[in-house]
């Protein structure tokens, strides 16, 4: 529905219940009736009946359907038939109104033609979002699982920024733990000075000295005495340069920060790559000691449980909470030794979330097994008192497994992110010279780079977030079905159309009858506004990337079937014209919020 008319017939229903003493609702809830002869728009009034009733307001102790169909029609005497409209009825309970069908199509593209880049853009919106994001440990290479957390997180920013919130990116990356100190280690023992320079090479070789490290520190089997000697002295020596590096020994906290800014220089290069442009980073070592003043004060509030020296600080969350029975058990904030653990720090960074930035709303792009995890870290914060710890959001992802098997960075079995996407460029680039060997040579490698990458977005944005990926850059990357490519190439043959015809000529309206094609693609592109809006409301990127899908595949199915350049008349043409301008655009707009380019030729 386009917002003049939403806003108009709310006002209406809105004095409506300001005259009858009625409870007026957050907003009222529109949805789209599809084509059957008439494209529609409807809202029900059941909730509203069903309020009264709880509340002992309805007259006469009239049933519920029936007084929602009282309310339909009162409202519906007062809306008449709107400008654009062809008619509006009550029917049990839902106020239904019918748009004139050219009007109706004609308003769809004009209004996508004249917003163009802002089609389906929001209304400013009061709440201020963090999203959480693109955050490997240091000393660690970018993988394809750090790769699908990146994407939907940033793809969850644009979708909720262009849905009207004020959205802010943050990145935590893990800096410090006994496993960024075992790389510490083993480049302080047996490399150092031997690192490459190149910045992808670098980030990769801290990988293989962890899994080096890693496999000298494991118990092997059949391990003999000096084997087990030699081990426990490695595991000693590491132990001692974390206890170095948290007394803030001035040698290891320069060789900590010089290996870690080898790690932060491959992620940032990488983030560039995907356009992804974080606005906050917060860093693990940096919330350590305002951590442990955090556990001072939630003591002292009574929240939490101080058993040392014989034991830790606890929280015990169900009993605090009054519950009966155990959902979010006890969890530990301090260890007896003093020194701080995960949940410690979530605290301290959530503090700062909400005081500094003033987030009201802080969605975490993790892994699935950190559920219970982050839902604990949510109720201390509640029984802290932070407001904001109802809007606290999880956004939750499966594991990204290979062909073979699921990846280890312990054993070295990683599909590392440059890997992968330097062979989607080489197929690419394969393809092209074999499919489009005119296009210029300095393009190739742009346009191969677009839909290269757009493939592995489209690939991990596609499946549920929940669910596990089995990685397969043969599937990625056909041209045919559900891929990135696919919905690519739908923007490419409208960018083709429109540039045969010598651009957009001035638009025509539609006059007459739309075949079932057109009238598919104005409806699809007529929901855009209401998919953005449902996947920010929803956290769910996977609405908008079925969308696009959807949109392509209408388009596909159009240009095979219904002339366009050849039309029959000049104003079919034109109007047909605007109809591949507003899905280009509209397309262009669902791709870019999906962080996935809009090549003009392929």
């Amino acid at each position: 529905m386009f917002n003049s008319e939403r806003d108009r017939l709310d006002a209406i229903i809105r004095k409506y219940y300001a005259e009858k003493g009625l409870p007026e609702p957050d907003a009222v809830q529109w949805a789209s009736i599809p084509f059957a002869g008439e494209w529609g728009i409807s809202t029900s009034f059941f909730q509203l009946a069903a309020l009264e009733a709880r509340h002992g307001a309805l007259p006469s102790a009239i049933p519920v359907p029936e007084r929602a169909q009282q309310i339909a029609l009162e409202i519906a005497d007062r809306i008449g038939i709107p400008t654009g409209f062809s008619h509006v009825e009550a029917v049990k309970g839902y106020l239904n109104l019918y748009y004139l069908t050219t009007a109706f199509t004609n308003r769809v593209i004009s209004t996508v033609l004249a917003e163009g880049r802002d089609y389906g853009r929001g209304k400013p919106q009061a709440e201020r979002v963090m999203v959480e994001y693109a955050q490997p440990n240091t000393h660690h290479s970018f993988h394809m699982g750090h790769f699908r957390n990146a994407i939907l997180g940033e793809a969850l920013s644009r979708i909720v920024e262009f849905a009207g919130f004020p959205t802010i990116r943050a990145s935590y990356p893990g800096d410090i733990g006994l496993g960024v100190i075992t790389i510490v280690w083993a480049y302080q023992k047996f490399y150092r000075g031997q690192e490459p320079q190149g910045v992808h090479e670098r980030g990769q070789w801290l990988l293989k000295l962890y899994v080096e490290a890693t496999r000298l520190l494991e118990p092997k089997d059949n391990e003999n005495p000096e084997e087990r000697a030699l081990r426990e002295a490695y595991d000693a020596e590491r132990r001692e340069l974390y206890l170095k590096w948290d007394a803030g020994d001035p040698e290891v906290r320069a060789l900590w920060r010089m290996t870690r800014e080898w790690s932060l220089k491959e992620l940032r290069e990488i983030l560039e790559m995907l356009d992804i442009h974080i606005d906050v980073w917060f860093f693990e070592s940096e919330v350590d000691e305002p951590a442990k003043v955090i556990v001072d004060e939630l003591i002292k509030l009574g929240i939490a449980d101080d058993e040392r020296p014989e034991g830790p600080v606890i929280v015990r969350i169900d009993e605090k909470l009054g519950l009966k029975k155990e959902k979010y058990r006890t969890n530990v904030i301090l260890r007896s030794d003093g020194t701080t653990l995960y949940l410690t720090k979530d605290l301290a960074l959530a503090k700062e979330k909400f005081e500094k930035y003033g987030v009201d709303r802080s969605i975490y792009v993790i892994d699935v097994r950190q559920s219970l995890y982050l839902q604990q870290t949510f109720k201390i914060l509640e029984l802290w008192g932070f407001k904001q710890a109802e809007k606290c959001y999880h956004l939750g992802y499966g594991f990204v497994s290979l062909p073979e098997g699921a990846m280890s960075a312990r054993r070295g079995r990683l599909a590392l992110f440059k890997d992968v996407y330097d062979e989607a460029l080489r197929r690419v680039l394969l393809e092209i010279e074999q499919k489009n060997p005119d296009l210029a040579v300095e393009q190739r490698k742009q346009v191969a780079s677009q839909i290269g990458l757009g493939a592995l977005v489209y690939a991990v944005l596609s499946v549920d977030n929940n669910k596990d990926i089995v990685f397969d850059i043969e599937s990625a990357l056909t041209f045919d079905g559900r891929t990135g490519p696919y919905i690519q190439n739908a923007h490419v043959r409208a960018s083709s159309i429109l540039r045969k015809a010598g651009g957009m000529p001035e638009a025509a309206p539609y006059a007459d009858e739309l075949t079932n094609h057109e009238i598919q693609l104005v409806e699809l592109i007529a929901r855009f506004p209401e998919i953005v809006r449902q996947a920010a409301i929803e956290y769910r990127p996977l609405l908008l990337a079925n969308y696009a899908y959807d949109l392509a595949d209408a388009f596909h199915s159009f240009y095979h079937a219904v002339p366009v350049l050849q039309a029959e008349t000049e104003p079919v043409r034109r109007a047909r014209l605007a109809l591949v301008a507003a899905t280009r655009q509209t397309l262009a707009n669902a791709l870019r919020l999906l962080d996935i380019a809009a090549p003009e030729v392929m």
